[in-house]
Order: structure tokens, then sequence, then C-alpha cells
């Protein structure tokens, strides 16, 4: 079994291409870079100077094994995608491996409380607990360090890993670019014995994922290169900062334009199981006895509308909030601005037919 890895999921680049023998596992070549450059500049170089220097014909590989995460959202989508472009291209399968259990298999054979740290801003860490225990290895019939996951990746407060670290009781030993970050802290708070990976040990490595890949391979753990996707653990900082923004925004609620359809058909099908096409609600805004509305928050349409008029009644035909912004205000401005369209027009009455299970409309 032939297995190309990728791992951008950090600061370090790194590719390697590792088979499996009758005995160990062989890694034919690694090309690693942790360097002042982005990965976008360095990843498909070095893979391009691996298959040259190894004369390796791609199509010759059996799956790709990709770092998945969590690690820099930057990084993460551009190993992803290498790896889906990949394996679209070749046909080949894609082994998600999670970031930290790449980490902790560095220090293969470890007694110890093995914890991987990277940084992940605002005094928190991406993390996870493993351990090594003797097991048997079926190829050699010998006693050989069996991986161990004892507490799965996380993102969780440096103070709050320390204190669970101490419960453990445990020697731990620390890697990952959250070290150097965080050394003080982890200095200062740990009750336990603790040391921290060498050098050549605390960064991730591409052949270890490769390794984790043929373990992951042989269990059957792969997937097409359409389904993979990163796993990131939290939202990125920009991401937070949108939300953060959109939830202190007051809901500005305008009548809907040609432009809106594509947006508002979206809307319909995260929210109802019968949504109206694009085609459907251009085709209502069209009617000159309808009402069309759109509700934004900071730029974003998160709410629509749709009604008629017939003689001095309105009937809501469609009304919907996007999931993430619901109870912030977005329906009431929209009945408001509703209401205020429907004195203008004379109208009396208001009304909606929902279903009576449906309490919250």
């Amino acid at each position: 079994m032939r297995i190309l890895a990728l791992d951008s999921s950090g600061l370090v680049a790194s590719v390697a291409v590792v088979e499996d023998g009758a005995v160990d596992d062989q890694v034919i070549a690694e090309y690693t870079v942790n360097y002042k450059k982005t990965h976008s500049q360095t990843l498909l170089p070095m893979l391009d100077e691996i298959v040259k220097m190894t004369e390796l014909d791609l199509h010759t590989v059996d799956a790709i094994a990709v770092a998945g995460g969590p690690g820099s959202f930057t990084g993460l989508r551009i190993g992803s995608a290498t790896a889906k472009g990949l394996g679209l291209a070749l046909e080949k399968p894609l082994i998600h491996i999670p970031t930290l259990e790449g980490l902790a298999c560095n220090l293969c054979g470890i007694a110890d409380v093995v914890c991987p740290i990277m940084d992940a801003r605002r005094k928190q860490v991406y993390t996870g607990l493993y351990t090594f225990v003797k097991g048997k290895d079926s190829r050699k019939g010998l006693e050989e360090p069996e991986f161990q996951v004892m507490e799965k990746q996380m993102a969780l407060p440096v103070e709050e890993l320390i204190r669970k670290l101490n419960r453990y009781g445990r020697p731990v030993v620390f890697l990952g670019d959250g070290v150097p970050v965080y050394e003080e802290m982890i200095e200062a708070g740990m009750e336990v014995p603790y040391s921290f990976a060498p050098a050549y040990m605390n960064r991730q490595r591409a052949a270890v994922v490769g390794s984790l890949g043929i373990c992951y391979y042989r269990e059957g753990k792969f997937e097409t290169a359409a389904e993979h996707k990163p796993d990131y653990l939290r939202i990125s900082q920009a991401e937070r900062e949108r939300a953060e923004k959109e939830k202190n925004a007051k809901p500005e609620v305008r009548g809907m334009t040609i432009e809106d359809g594509a947006a508002v058909a979206e809307m319909e099908h995260q929210s109802f199981s019968d949504a109206w096409s694009e085609k459907a609600v251009l085709e209502t805004l069209r009617q000159p006895t309808a009402l069309c509305l759109v509700a934004e928050k900071a730029g974003r349409r998160v709410g629509y509308l749709l009604a008629y008029q017939a003689a001095d009644e309105i009937e809501i035909a469609r009304v919907a909030v996007v999931e993430e912004v619901k109870r912030q205000g977005v329906g009431t401005a929209l009945m408001k601005k509703l209401q205020e369209e429907g004195t203008q027009r004379k109208a009396r009455k208001i009304l909606l037919d929902v279903r009576e299970k449906n309490h919250m409309a």
C-alpha cells in the first residue's frame, strides 16, 4: 500500500510518501518546511519535487492522507483543497487524519500523557490527550506501543487544560506550536511532572500522517474526495467577528428586488421542505398585488416575507429568518414593515395560516 500524505494544518508544511511493508512501514520521501512562506507557495512545489526525486507515478498511490484539523484556518483549507483536487483527478480516496493525533504520534512509545497543543489565540489551545500502552503487532508477533486516545480533540482555555492534566496525576509531555506561546503559564500551573518534546519532534510531520493513514485505511476509515471537509473545531476569527456584528446590528427591512431572488430562494431551501424556486420567488415579486420584503443585518440578507393583498386583507404566503439570527428581532422588523406597507395600502387585516403545532409562528 502506498499513501501520499499532506500536512499544512500549522506553521509547518509537510509532504510525504509512505509504504507499508511485510514488517514495517517505510517512508519513501518526506519534505518539510518551516519558514516564512505561505502553504500556497510551498505545498505543491514540495509535492512536485518529491515526485521528481522518487520518479513517482501519482496514479500508483492508493490513497491520500491529509491532516484534517484543527489548526490554521487558511492552512487547513489549502491542505484540504490540494488533497481534494488530487483525489478527484486521480480518483483516489482521502484519509482524514486528526491533526493532534498526528502530532501525538511523533512521540510513539511514550508512557506519559502526550499533550499536543496548538495556539488557538485568546489564551486557548487546540489539544487532545493521548498515551501509548503495550500492544502486539500482528505482522511482527512482537509487543509494540499501541496508540490510545484518552480525550479527543478539543478547543479550550490553557488554564482549563492545566487543571485537567493535574487531575490525571500523571507525568505529561507537551509538544506543538502552542508550547513557546504558553510555556510560562504551563510552568506556573502544572503540579505534576512535565517536560517538553525536543525541537525535532514537536511539529507536524507528513510521514506520521501517512503512517496513521495506513492504519486508518486498513480499518476502512476513508472517504471520497467530494465528502472530505476540514474539522475546524470552532469558527474562525472573521466569522466570530461577523456573528458579533450581526448580533448587535439592528435589522433593516426594505422592498425585495430582482437581485435578491437567488438569496431568498437559498433561504427558502434552508427553511422549508417544500421550498419555492428562485423562479417562483421572482414571479411573486412581479405580481402587482404582492408585498415582498427582505431583512438585512450588517449588510447580509437574513430574512424575507412574501405576501399578497386582496381587497382590504393581506395574506402572508412565506416568511422565514435564517437560523443563526433567530430571536434577534428580524421577524418583528419584517412584521412592522408589513404593517406600515399595509396601512399605506389601506388594508385592515393581515392573515397567516399555520399548523397547530407551529407554536412559534
